[in-house]
């Protein structure tokens, strides 16, 4: 029973780094535009805008990340933390549950959602 993916808190600052990234690309994109100066300054604040709202994402996986539930995973034996009813181990992606009628089941992201039915 392999997890599928990573870490939902994992999964999240890989977005917020990607941010960062794509955030500075624009911007080196912007730098090739330097004989228009609309499409140059347009690129920049762009850039400037992704660059800022991952700071924005940092900020809010790091508060979700403080009320998290702290369980020691039982293929590795490191402690992790488990975002929602279902989560996978953030070093061995083991897959991780915090409700007793999932144990045994087939790892699925959707028992998160509150729209899923469990029975």
């Amino acid at each position: 029973m392999a997890a599928k993916g990573m870490n939902k808190i994992n999964r999240i600052r890989t977005f917020a780094l990607s941010l960062v990234f794509i955030g500075i690309f624009v911007m080196y994109i912007g730098l090739f535009f330097d004989s228009s100066p609309i499409i140059m300054t347009i690129t920049m604040i762009l850039g400037f805008v992704f660059v800022i709202s991952s700071s924005g994402v940092y900020f809010w996986i790091g508060m979700i990340s403080t009320n998290t539930v702290k369980v020691e995973c039982p293929n590795c034996g490191k402690i992790t933390k488990v975002l929602g009813k279902v989560d996978a181990c953030m070093y061995c992606d083991e897959p991780l549950t915090m409700d007793p009628e999932l144990e045994g089941k087939e790892f699925d992201p959707k028992y998160n959602r509150k729209s899923h039915n469990n029975t």
